[in-house]
């Protein structure tokens, strides 16, 4: 299946809706005791907003027909005039998905290395992102992109 990447526009909010709550499900199973089961990490109207903010670019990869077959949320910051940190420019992957029904297909590797080229193309020290413990596909699959751990999160249950 070929691939094309660009950015996402307001006729890809269902698809993308769709998207949302598949990788909710994926959370979700993984760890019900927090991820709601259904649910959707935005709307409509916060997808309206994002898509209009240039510090937030989605990209979307379609295929052959033009069918949304996977996105990536991305945020760009910048640190400046940290008192312990270098000033550097970084872009995070808020949510990387591929429609379950064709992951394996080497679509997140597409979108990924778009995600990689833009963020060079705007000058980013980094690309960085959050992989669940829960969801170790996603963990392999940034592993084997070369992603190495920066810092790790962790919790106690009370």
């Amino acid at each position: 299946m070929r691939i094309d990447v660009r950015r996402a526009r307001e006729t890809d909010i269902p698809r993308i809706l769709e998207l949302l709550t598949q990788v909710c499900m994926v959370h979700h199973n993984g760890r019900p005791d927090i991820f709601r089961a259904g649910a959707q990490k935005y709307n409509e109207g916060e997808l309206r907003i994002l898509l209009a903010d240039e510090s937030r670019p989605i990209f979307v990869g379609t295929d052959e027909t033009g069918e949304v077959r996977g996105y990536g949320f991305c945020i760009v910051t910048e640190t400046k005039n940290n008192n312990i940190l270098h000033d550097m420019k970084t872009l995070y992957i808020d949510d990387l998905c591929v429609d379950e029904t064709v992951r394996g297909g080497g679509i997140g590797r597409t979108i990924y290395e778009y995600i990689t080229d833009y963020a060079r193309s705007i000058g980013c020290y980094h690309l960085t992102l959050n992989v669940w413990a829960c969801n170790p596909d996603a963990m392999a699959f940034y592993e084997a992109r070369g992603l190495k751990m920066l810092k790790k999160e962790m919790e106690v249950i009370l």
